[in-house]
């Protein structure tokens, strides 16, 4: 008899990433140092289903999970272990106590527990300080990709996954609808990606794997009652303080009564639909901006002129992420306002910019630079 469907298709989804993870490794270029892939069907512990064997050789490539004690994370915890052991590869686990609330320092060591207890080697805790930038839930998860990157550069981790699942697909989907952003904030999060603000740098575009955005929160809640894992729902996730928490428990069922079921399934399909849209779009513009600079490497307010205004735009934020910009303050109404030097030209002066970075038309060419 096979395992409960619900575990099945958690450990079918991390399978699919883990064979990813491992056709990137072949792919990388000679002079990138890949790990060495373990022998499969040796495991490291033993999680729900998997009899404990002789430990993998350190040379082999390690991913971790990315692990808060809830449902979503504990599901993709109990799979990573279960899977990556029959495919060479080490499986490791990390919790991030970002302090704000009492007892989390214990909650952080009860999660530790809960992983070594699964079978991933390395299991460990890092305490991070959350800064104020952005609002609370910004800042938290900056703090918390940040001591993620650490730990993965320390440890030589080759992925991280982390437990997003197709509901919070749609509720990112939704709150980019009510802040107005464009197709690229509709695409919600990547498959893979490099975390925040980080387009690939030092190694890191793939880093980040998120195997469940096709599994719906209730079938990982279910895998793990089927297999007797204990979880810890976070109060904040409740807290209608937090907008989130207010579009999970108010939001979101309020559309499903008023439209139907299938609602969440729609808006995860709307984010991949945008996101191919936005890649391609992407591409055109990063080949644009080659051929509207002149020869000292200035942007040209004609040749930016005649571009179609998406792929204009898209210009434009690229040069300003440049020049110092962080992306995650830059919003559209800023492009907005560099666009109009190109578009709407009437003489205007200098267009601020975050990260004291302006914009200025002289002599038909926009300078973009940090004051």
């Amino acid at each position: 008899m096979g395992p409960h469907p619900a575990v099945a298709a958690i450990r079918l989804a991390v399978r699919r990433v883990l064979h990813d993870v491992l056709t990137d490794l072949t792919d990388r270029p000679a002079t990138t140092p890949a790990p060495r892939v373990g022998r499969p069907g040796r495991t490291v512990g033993s999680s729900a289903g998997a009899a404990p064997h002789d430990p993998l050789p350190d040379t082999a490539p390690l991913v971790l999970v990315a692990c808060s004690g809830g449902a979503d994370s504990m599901a993709l915890a109990s799979a990573l272990a279960f899977e990556a052991p029959k495919l060479g590869i080490r499986a490791g686990g990390i919790t991030v106590d970002h302090g704000l609330q009492d007892g989390s320092a214990l909650r952080a060591a009860e999660v530790v527990t809960r992983m070594t207890a699964l079978g991933l080697d390395p299991a460990l805790s890092v305490a991070v300080r959350v800064g104020r930038d952005g609002g609370p839930e910004a800042a938290a998860r900056d703090a918390r990709y940040a001591a993620l990157d650490e730990a993965a550069d320390r440890l030589g981790a080759v992925a991280v996954l982390l437990g997003h699942t197709r509901d919070d697909q749609a509720e990112t989907v939704l709150l980019g609808l009510a802040r107005g952003s464009g197709i690229r904030s509709l695409s919600g999060m990547a498959e893979v990606s490099g975390g925040p603000g980080d387009p690939g740098a030092r190694g890191r575009s793939h880093r980040y794997r998120r195997p469940f955005l096709q599994v719906d929160r209730q079938t990982a809640r279910k895998a793990c009652m089927v297999q007797s894992l204990s979880v810890w729902d976070d109060p904040h996730n409740l807290d209608p303080a937090y907008t989130r928490s207010r579009l999970r428990h108010e939001g979101l069922p309020a559309l499903e009564k008023a439209l139907g079921k299938g609602v969440v399934e729609a808006l995860a399909r709307t984010a991949q639909l945008s996101r191919d849209d936005a890649d391609a779009l992407d591409a055109w513009a990063a080949e644009a901006d080659r051929g509207v600079r002149d020869e000292d490497g200035r942007l040209e307010c004609a040749k930016l002129y005649a571009l179609p205004p998406a792929v204009r735009r898209r210009v434009l934020r690229r040069a300003v992420v440049a020049a110092g910009s962080p992306a995650g303050s830059l919003f559209a109404r800023h492009i907005e306002e560099v666009d109009r030097l190109i578009t709407g030209w009437r003489g205007q002066g200098a267009i601020n910019l975050p990260g004291r970075v302006e914009a200025q038309r002289q002599g038909g060419r926009l300078v973009i630079r940090q004051g």
